[in-house]
Order: structure tokens, then C-alpha cells, then sequence
């Protein structure tokens, strides 16, 4: 008799839970603080890198900079052999010399010297051709002085076009000062010099090498704000928008956060990669700051002071800012149409569809309509849509109703 009802007892609580189904993870919807952010990794680098080479072949004397130096606008950075452009100059302003301290002084003087002989045969000419017509000398003594008139007069026309050529801002000035420009130039070209402010990044040329035109001899990284590029999949570009904030973690110092604004965002997406280019500026870059870092950063999408959160795992047909979820009502597993706000890699905002204290089944081997009975979990923490979630003691909930 006993053992009837034993049996009876444990018959009657086992149709008891086949009544009410099996017991199943649910979650309470509350209103909690939510961040949404899209989290992905890049590299430090500057908006800008140059790359420094030489225009003429030769060999390296000396080498002023190394990597890791600051350079400024100008700074010498190797010097090369340049005995050839050091004679063509040095010939160049020799010639110069010779014609400001000897060609134009000589020209000048024979200038004056044709123009006094030119006044003197002209003065003659005059004499001779009133002495004809007085009769006091013959016609072959007018002709002889107007001969010596116009060599006189030639004279003066070659010394006057030489003294055009040798004068102060003369062709022969500007043809010399010409050649010492280019001696210069060439001479300028034996110096490596730094064009802009910046930091050398790498350095390929060492004291006795022979470079070519063209050869990458140093590389900078201009001055100017630092950046991090990181390339995001193109799923979150409708979650990015310029003037957003960042926190950055390097992997060689993972306990100094630093900040970032995202201030670029590319205009069109890699095709191979699925990816859109990032970029973050560091207004305040820290002194371990170094190029070519590995950088993980979290950009703040969007945020809510209050909003009714559920965790991710409970959505079913997810599309865009739709979804159901499974919500305990009267001990069944009611579906229920949610319109999403922000939405993160662990829990979402609901902006229509539930409200605070609503039980939404997790479990995805429940069915629409299905009895059951919730084990409470404790929702993610939501400080931030992309960490993992927070724990809490379990409740059963038999059943809900609204």
C-alpha cells in the first residue's frame, strides 16, 4: 500500500513537470546603462612618410642622422664625394673673377681708346677735305683720312659691342654667373639634406657606399599628428560618423589606455578584404608612442544613460533593427516582434515590443507556444556591448503573465 502510494506521489510530480515543461535559461529585461562600440585592431603610423634619395651617383663620405633622430627642414644628412662639381665650380668662379677683375676694366679701356682715335681721324677728315677745297692738298690726302675714319669707326663698333658683352649685367656676366649656378647646383646635389621636420624611420646607406639616382637612402615620418589605422568590416560604416571617440591599447603596453577621434574615414571599400580604412588621431600622443605599433582600439559608437537591454543570444530572425524573441507569459513561450536600437557584439537596446521585467527564453531549442520554466541568468554587463558577460544567482520562474 505504501509503495502505491509512493509510486502515485512521484507519478503525480513527474506529470507536474511534463505540464509545466522543461526548465529552461531566460533572462529578466532590465533598464541598465549601454555603450555600443566597434572594437578593431590597426598600427601607429604619421599622416605621412618620405622617402629620401639622391638625384647623381656617388660615394658616401659621411653620415650625419641614424634612426630614431629628429631632423629638421634643411638638416644635412649624408655628404657625398664631389671632387668633379668642387672643380667645375671653383672654374666657374675663377672665369667670373677674371671678368669682373680683368675683361670689363680691359674692355672699358679699349672702348675709350677706339672713341678718342675715332674723334681724332674724324677731326682730320674735316681738315683734310676743307684743305681740297681750298686747293692746299690733293684728293688723295681727303681719301686717305676718311680710310682712317672708318677704320677708326669699326674700331669703335667692335670695342663698344665688347664692352656690351663684358658690362656689369652683360651676356658674358649672365653666362658665367649661369655656370656658376649650375656648378652649384651640382655641387648642392652632394648633400643629402632633410626637406621637411620629421623623425628618421629607416636608414639604408652606410660610409663608403656607392649610391644610384633614385636610391631610398633614408625614410621619414613627417611631423604632425599620429594616427591609427585600422581597418573595420563594412557592416559597421552605419555606425561610424567623424568626431567619435576612441580608447587604444598598444600590445607592448597594455595597461596605458590613450585616447582618439576618428577623424577619416576612407571613401571606398577593399574589395578583397570586405574592409573599410579608419583613422584615429592622438591629439595627445604618449612618449612610448612608436610607429608601426600593433593598436586595438574601441570606438564609441553610441550610448544610452538608461535603456531597456537584452542580451543578444535571445534574438531570433535578426534583421537590421528587427527581431523575436521567445518572452514567458503564463508559463508559455509566447514570440514577441522588437523593434532594436543600438546593438553590440553582446547585448542590444529594445525600443519597442517589451517592457522592464519581461522573461526572454535563451535556449533555441524552445519552440513558440512551448510550456516551460525559466532559470533566471544575470544579464551582461552592458558598461560596454563588446566585453564578456557577469554572472548572478539563478531563479526559476514558473511563468509570467501581462
Amino acid at each position: 500500500m505504501i509503495v502505491a502510494v509512493v509510486v502515485l506521489a512521484l507519478a503525480a510530480v513527474w506529470l507536474v513537470d511534463w505540464w509545466r515543461g522543461p526548465l529552461v535559461v531566460a533572462y529578466r529585461v532590465e533598464s541598465r546603462p549601454l555603450v555600443q562600440d566597434v572594437v578593431a585592431t590597426g598600427r601607429i603610423i604619421t599622416p605621412s612618410r618620405i622617402s629620401v634619395a639622391s638625384e647623381i651617383t656617388a660615394v658616401v663620405i659621411k653620415r650625419l642622422v641614424d634612426r630614431g633622430e629628429e631632423v629638421r627642414p634643411g638638416q644635412i644628412l649624408l655628404e657625398l664625394r664631389s671632387d668633379q662639381a668642387r672643380a667645375q665650380r671653383d672654374q666657374a668662379q675663377a672665369a667670373l673673377q677674371q671678368l669682373v677683375g680683368q675683361t670689363r676694366p680691359q674692355a672699358h679701356e679699349g672702348l675709350v681708346s677706339a672713341e678718342s682715335v675715332e674723334k681724332l681721324t674724324r677731326s682730320e677728315e674735316a681738315r683734310a677735305r676743307a684743305q681740297v677745297a681750298q686747293g692746299a692738298v690733293s684728293q688723295q690726302a681727303l681719301e686717305q683720312a676718311q680710310q682712317a675714319l672708318a677704320a677708326a669707326q669699326a674700331q669703335v663698333r667692335s670695342a663698344r659691342a665688347a664692352w656690351d658683352a663684358d658690362r656689369p649685367g652683360g651676356a658674358a656676366e649672365m653666362q658665367l654667373r649661369a655656370a656658376l649656378a649650375a656648378a652649384n647646383a651640382v655641387q648642392e646635389r652632394s648633400l643629402i639634406r632633410a626637406e621637411v621636420a620629421g623623425q628618421v624611420l629607416t636608414r639604408n646607406v652606410e660610409v663608403g657606399d656607392t649610391i644610384t639616382p633614385g636610391q631610398i637612402l633614408f625614410t621619414l615620418a613627417r611631423a604632425g599628428s599620429t594616427q591609427v589605422s585600422l581597418p573595420v568590416d563594412e557592416q559597421n560604416l552605419e555606425h561610424l560618423a567623424l568626431g567619435q571617440g576612441a580608447q587604444c591599447l598598444t600590445d607592448a603596453f597594455p595597461n596605458r589606455p590613450f585616447g582618439a577621434e576618428l577623424t577619416f574615414i576612407a571613401p571606398a571599400v577593399d574589395t578583397t578584404s570586405g574592409t573599410i580604412e579608419l583613422r584615429l588621431t592622438v591629439a595627445k600622443p604618449p612618449s612610448w608612442l612608436r610607429q608601426d605599433m600593433t593598436t586595438s582600439c574601441d570606438i564609441t559608437t553610441g550610448q544610452r544613460a538608461a535603456a531597456l537591454v537584452v542580451p543578444n543570444d535571445v534574438l531570433r530572425d535578426h534583421q537590421g533593427n528587427r527581431a523575436q524573441v521567445l518572452v514567458l507569459r503564463a508559463g508559455r513561450a509566447q514570440p514577441q516582434d522588437i523593434t532594436l536600437g543600438l546593438q553590440g557584439l553582446v547585448a542590444s537596446e529594445v525600443t519597442k515590443g517589451l517592457h522592464a521585467g519581461d522573461v526572454v527564453i535563451a535556449e533555441r531549442s524552445v519552440q513558440p507556444h512551448q510550456r516551460v520554466r525559466a532559470t533566471l541568468q544575470g544579464l551582461p554587463s552592458t558598461a560596454s556591448s563588446g566585453i564578456d558577460t557577469a554572472s548572478s544567482p539563478r531563479n526559476e520562474v514558473a511563468g509570467a503573465s501581462r
